[in-house]
């Protein structure tokens, strides 16, 4: 019972990672732990950002399945998804 607990309460984060080197250069991907994968990307173990590092999470959303988050990292990576996705990080200032 403990398990199915612990496996429930996991959640899905899509994640948006920032240059601190390029300007304007964000990122957008989706893991368990964005904070790990934060650190695989700053390694240089991630391709498509190796050339951006120093990076850092300016923004997640947390969602109940894998699935869900995945849909949403594919659809912020859309040009509409694109747009609703900057205007959400302007008005918090973090774009």
């Amino acid at each position: 019972l403990q398990r199915f607990e612990s496996s429930r309460l996991r959640m899905f984060h899509v994640y948006v990672l920032k240059s601190c080197r390029k300007d304007n250069w964000h990122y957008v991907g989706s893991s368990a732990d964005p904070r790990k994968r934060t650190q695989s990307h700053n390694r240089g173990k991630v391709r498509a950002t190796k050339g951006y590092r120093e990076l850092s999470i300016i923004y997640t959303e947390a969602y109940a399945t894998r699935s869900e988050a995945y849909r949403m990292e594919m659809y912020y990576k859309t040009a509409e998804g694109k747009a609703e996705l900057k205007a959400k990080l302007t008005e918090l200032g973090v774009w």
